[in-house]
């Protein structure tokens, strides 16, 4: 992740950093320690040192594991602009600190307060409820993941097809996909992969798990493919 992408972020936290908060101790680390280190937000949420350090472990492991499945498939530079669709506090974009890549975090809006951590961090970042569209050209994005993203818009009535439909909205042709969810949703999500012509190739595995793991959880990594034009006129 290159640091030059991050230096807008003093737009956010810029008080903080010219001392405006230190009597609350609140100032913040130079980039890149602050990517990693506990920022000083983590109290007002109730997350612990030890459970941030333990989640950027897990997420560097994670991040490990998608690019060796990967690795046959992708250039040096198929990736330059991604998004991680339910960002948490911010650990897949943080493992990507090596890679020449831009990320775009995206915090649900029902967990708001994680988007400062986001910011502490020097990572960019938004909220946004996934049962909407996002605001963004089309095909921005080269890389998308998303993390129990499709059930948690399953618990709230809205529909998976349509969440499909939008991560086809903003997706490159030749771009990935890494989907990780229960078994029964990626099941699901799979039936409609050629329809959505994200079948140019495709990676199943059931992770090892770790402190995140919820149940049963498989990692589904896609491809989209490039729309043939026979295949939009049949004339």
């Amino acid at each position: 992740m290159l640091p030059k992408v991050h230096c807008p972020i003093a737009c956010f936290t810029g008080n903080e950093q010219r001392g405006v908060n230190k009597a609350k101790g609140s100032k913040l680390l130079p980039w890149p320690q602050r990517l990693t280190a506990p920022p000083p937000c983590l109290k007002e949420l109730g997350i612990s040192s030890n459970k941030f350090s333990e989640d950027n472990d897990i997420w560097h492991s994670r991040v490990i594991q998608y690019w060796k499945h990967m690795k046959s498939e992708i250039r040096k530079d198929s990736f330059r602009n991604v998004m991680d669709m339910s960002a948490n506090l911010g650990g897949f974009a943080a493992s990507l600190k090596k890679k020449d890549v831009w990320v775009m975090n995206v915090v649900p809006f029902t967990e708001s307060g994680k988007l400062k951590v986001i910011y502490d961090r020097g990572l960019m970042g938004t909220t946004h409820d996934w049962c909407e569209s996002f605001s963004t050209y089309p095909r921005t994005y080269d890389l998308l993941h998303a993390w129990l993203l499709f059930s948690e818009i399953e618990k709230q009535g809205c529909s998976l097809e349509d969440l499909l439909i939008e991560m086809d909205r903003i997706l490159r042709p030749y771009g990935h996909a890494i989907i990780r969810d229960k078994a029964a949703v990626v099941n699901y999500i799979k039936k409609l992969l050629p329809a959505l012509r994200w079948d140019d190739w495709t990676f199943e595995v059931r992770p090892k798990k770790d402190a995140l793991t919820t149940g049963d959880e498989r990692v589904l990594i896609v491809r989209k493919k490039l729309w043939n034009q026979s295949l939009q006129d049949p004339s």
